[in-house]
This record gives C-alpha cells, sequence and structure tokens, in this order.
C-alpha cells in the first residue's frame, strides 16, 4: 500500500483529505516533523484560511526546510487548496515568502460585478498543457473551488488546468517535475476529484521511489 505523509501544521482539512486517499488504498499518516517523512512515498500539503498565518505555522513547526530539502530531491508532493498557494514565492494575501518551490505569486482574484469573491462553488476545468494529474482527452471534470486568490506562475507552461473567473481564466491546477498541486479541492469534488486523485497516485506507483 502506498504511504502518503498528510502534513499537518493545523491548517488543513485533514480528515476528508485522509479518507479520500484511503478509499484508494493509501496508508495515510499525519507528518508533524522532518522525521516522519522519510517513511513517506509522497506528501500532501493540504491547507484551508489565510497564507500568512499558514506560513508562520509551517516555520513553527521546523518543516519548511524539510519539504524544500524534499521537492528539491525531486521527491512527489500534492498541494490542495491554500497547500497550492503556499509553494509559490508570496502571495497578494499577506507580507512572509512563500516556499518558493515555483516561481510565481499569487494574485487576488480580480473584481468582477455578478462574481462574488470568495469563488464558491462547482466550476468545469479548462485544460491547459498535458499532464499526469489531466492528460490529453481527459473527461470534463467538475470541480469544487473556495478561494479568492489564484496563482500567476512565471511558467505558464507548469499550469495545467484553469478556471473561467468573470472575463479570465485562472490557474485552477498545477504540474511541475515531481510537484503537483489542485486550487479546487479534490477530496470534496466526487467521482471527478477522486479520479484526478487516482491518477496521481498512478503515476506515483508508476514512478521508481
Amino acid at each position: 500500500m502506498t504511504r502518503i505523509g498528510l502534513i499537518d501544521y493545523g491548517m488543513g482539512n485533514l480528515h476528508s483529505v485522509q479518507r479520500a486517499l484511503e478509499r484508494l488504498g493509501c496508508t495515510v499518516v499525519t507528518v508533524q516533523s522532518a522525521a516522519a517523512m522519510e517513511s513517506c512515498r509522497a506528501l500532501v500539503l493540504p491547507g484551508v484560511g489565510a497564507f500568512d498565518p499558514a506560513m508562520e505555522r509551517l516555520h513553527q513547526s521546523g518543516m519548511v526546510p524539510a519539504i524544500q530539502r524534499w521537492c528539491a530531491q525531486d521527491r512527489p508532493l500534492l498541494g490542495i487548496c491554500l497547500g497550492l498557494q503556499l509553494l509559490f514565492d508570496s502571495s497578494d494575501e499577506g507580507q512572509r515568502p512563500g516556499l518558493g518551490l515555483i516561481r510565481g505569486h499569487v494574485a487576488a482574484l480580480p473584481r468582477c460585478p455578478g462574481h462574488p469573491i470568495p469563488h464558491m462553488g462547482w466550476e468545469p476545468l479548462l485544460p491547459a498543457t498535458a499532464s499526469r494529474l489531466l492528460p490529453a482527452g481527459a473527461p470534463e471534470a467538475w470541480m469544487y473551488f473556495v478561494h479568492s486568490y489564484a496563482a500567476v506562475p512565471a511558467d505558464p507552461g507548469c499550469v495545467t488546468a484553469r478556471v473561467a473567473f468573470g472575463t479570465e481564466a485562472v490557474t485552477a491546477a498545477v504540474w511541475q517535475g515531481s510537484l503537483a498541486a489542485c486550487q479546487f479541492h479534490p477530496e470534496k469534488s466526487a467521482e471527478a476529484g477522486e479520479a484526478l486523485l487516482r491518477r496521481w497516485l498512478s503515476w506515483l506507483d508508476a514512478e521508481p521511489p
């Protein structure tokens, strides 16, 4: 069984993510230290809340250098919601630097009449660069979003899906090396979310550890 480390820094919806992965046959362990990461095949960085408090808690946990080392070694990590935003250099939401694992920043969603912020609800993904997370030809996928900010990568080629918001299409998912991340909540997105998690796990099984 694939052993997944679920990073616990006090700002993630761990229970629903854990249940979703366990339904797919994974062994899920809570990770609260660098030492706990080492027995894991991959990490999941969830997140609910604001950018600065999340980074503060990650620093307090002592896990920031360990997460950065993990990704520098090209080991797999999946970010979810705020967990996607924390992978970037900075955010309009706060002053603290992010993890700096993907170049770029996180911008506030554009103000558009008739489109309330936070952006909340079910939306279809708009395919961008194909990846193992969202391969070419994958069926249309409606995912559940709750967010007020969206990532703007320095390299748009890492964007594997976007979502319409107002007159724009903003980042919904990214893939870079062994880093994957979703702005939406796959664990709350019914069959489409389960299919996406299953593709990520199949990629893990196919890759050498």
